[in-house]
């Protein structure tokens, strides 16, 4: 049985966590993410404790989480099997899976559009 990785964003990562990418610095969510939260995910199942840090920015949660689908390849289904969001605070939970709900359903209406696009269309017809 695989074990569950933990890992606790003020301890492992720092408790000052700000900023979207890597140029905002090196407490970046993009950093978290690629740092620490793909090579867990790709190990198995994780859980993030959020309590401890000194608060969250949206730029932060949107790219650590949210980039989880929209940059790393995951899906909201499987995080939602994969992914634990330990916190006393309900309310940042919410907005963390918003934000992987969020980027899933963009990624879904884009493959939609990409599809409808890329669909063969009969050249004899007068529709375009």
């Amino acid at each position: 049985m695989t074990q569950t990785k933990e890992i606790d964003v003020a301890r492992n990562f720092t408790p000052y966590p700000v900023g979207r990418t890597r140029s905002d610095g090196r407490h970046s969510g993009e950093a978290f993410r690629d740092d620490y939260l793909v090579p867990a995910l790709k190990a198995g199942a994780v859980t993030v404790a959020m309590d401890g840090a000194k608060g969250y920015g949206s730029s932060f949660l949107e790219e650590a989480f949210g980039g989880l689908v929209r940059r790393c390849g995951f899906e909201a289904n499987q995080l939602g099997k994969r992914l634990v969001i330990k916190t006393e605070d309900a309310l940042l939970s919410a907005e963390i899976w918003g934000y992987v709900k969020e980027a899933d359903e963009l990624k879904a209406a884009a493959n939609v559009r990409k599809n409808a696009g890329s669909a063969s269309r009969d050249p004899t017809s007068s529709t375009p």
